[in-house]
């Protein structure tokens, strides 16, 4: 898809998250947030966040309900005032700056268009806001709509779209005012789940063509694993870890990463020490597993444990055991179903096996600030 020329910024890179330091001749962040906090009241929302998304990345801030990112994503829009902390956009200090002077849009969950208006014009409001002169408005909203696939859409009403077009009108009116980064706040919360995996790749892809910021805050761990750069996991007002989605999903700091980015087994205590033979708390991942016979025997540089498979799963591409170890805990095994039927695999219920993994899949990891039951709510 073509992308205009003149809506695109050049990607940049930067230094370390944290805390935010920028050396003399390294690129200046398109956000940075030096001990961003926000309280209301007794309740501390963000508990003093130190934060650079690099220019031109893709940035996600994945978290549950409650767990900060949407604050801060509100704070970096303008629309809350931190309660102590600076935020700069592209190296200025916009901390007091009220919202629409700074150069941010904002495109939410439920899309925000005016419904008496026609799709052209609820994507040239901004320019008519600004007064820019109808002939260059209906250029840019024609570029703005080729750019998200609706070319020809200009005279429909949103309520003649289907809830993924919405979508694309929404982020066409936030694109056309060409900001130097763009906030998105759970933009795919009400789509079905095929549209919404559909329109994970358009966003990814328009993203990297037009080449601004995008900061997306979701609490969907296959989105921000999807499309992200780079994502920050929030917890309790706090970023437990920042990284690549491979990063994140592979090398989990905390007990609450493991729990809340993917499926996680843990192992610890008296178990970890009976299975593995070192203390601690240990990761690891269920397609990292393999099942095999009761007899069978690990290799070297594997480990492994017996048990019974107590429930079984069948998702079609692949399938879920929930193994009962004999030495006490519960791991989950995925996999794949190349070769077998729904009725083979069901059929594998109650059966005692032995679950072989290499050790270089065994992660240590922090216990964090909450159990992992809590977590996977």
């Amino acid at each position: 898809m073509a992308i205009p020329t003149d809506i695109r910024d050049a990607s940049a890179d930067a230094g370390p998250a944290t805390p935010p330091t920028t050396a003399p001749g390294d690129p200046v962040p398109a956000v940075r947030l030096e001990g961003i906090a926000k309280q209301y009241g007794d309740v501390v929302a963000v508990d003093g966040i130190d934060l650079d998304v690099r220019d031109g990345e893709f940035f996600s801030m994945l978290g549950p309900s409650g767990s900060g990112k949407t604050t801060t994503l509100r704070m970096i829009a303008g629309f809350e005032v931190p309660s102590a902390g600076r935020i700069l956009l592209h190296g200025h200090d916009v901390t007091d700056v009220p919202p629409f002077d700074r150069d941010v849009n904002t495109v939410f969950q439920d899309y925000a268009l005016f419904p008496h208006l026609s799709v052209g014009d609820n994507v040239a409001y901004g320019l008519m806001v600004r007064k820019v002169p109808r002939r260059e408005r209906a250029a840019r909203v024609t570029d703005a709509l080729r750019m998200v696939r609706l070319e020809g859409y200009e005279k429909r009403k949103p309520s003649q779209l289907s809830g993924g077009q919405r979508q694309r009108v929404a982020l066409a009116r936030a694109l056309i005012n060409r900001p130097r980064v763009l906030l998105l706040d759970e933009p795919l919360g009400a789509l079905d789940l095929k549209l919404r995996e559909e329109m994970q790749i358009e966003l990814k892809a328009i993203q990297q063509q037009v080449g601004i910021t995008f900061i997306y805050v979701t609490h969907d761990q296959e989105e921000a694993l999807t499309m992200s750069d780079r994502m920050a996991v929030f917890n309790a007002g706090r970023i437990e870890q920042l990284g690549t989605p491979a990063e994140v999903y592979e090398r989990p700091a905390t007990r609450f990463v493991a729990g809340f980015v993917g499926t996680s087994n843990l192992l610890t205590g008296d178990v970890a020490r009976g299975i593995l033979g070192r203390a601690g708390t240990f990761t690891i991942r269920p397609e990292k597993i393999r099942l095999a016979p009761l007899d069978a025997t690990s290799r070297e540089g594997e480990s492994s444990a017996t048990g019974t498979i107590q429930s079984v799963v069948y998702l079609g591409p692949d399938t879920r055991y929930i193994v009962e170890l004999d030495a006490g805990a519960r791991l989950v095994v995925t996999e794949q179903n190349l070769t077998t039927t729904s009725t083979e695999v069901l059929e594998q219920q109650g059966k005692a096996v032995r679950l072989i993994w290499k050790r270089q899949h065994e992660l240590p990891v922090a216990d964090g600030s909450q159990p992992l039951e809590e977590d996977e709510g």
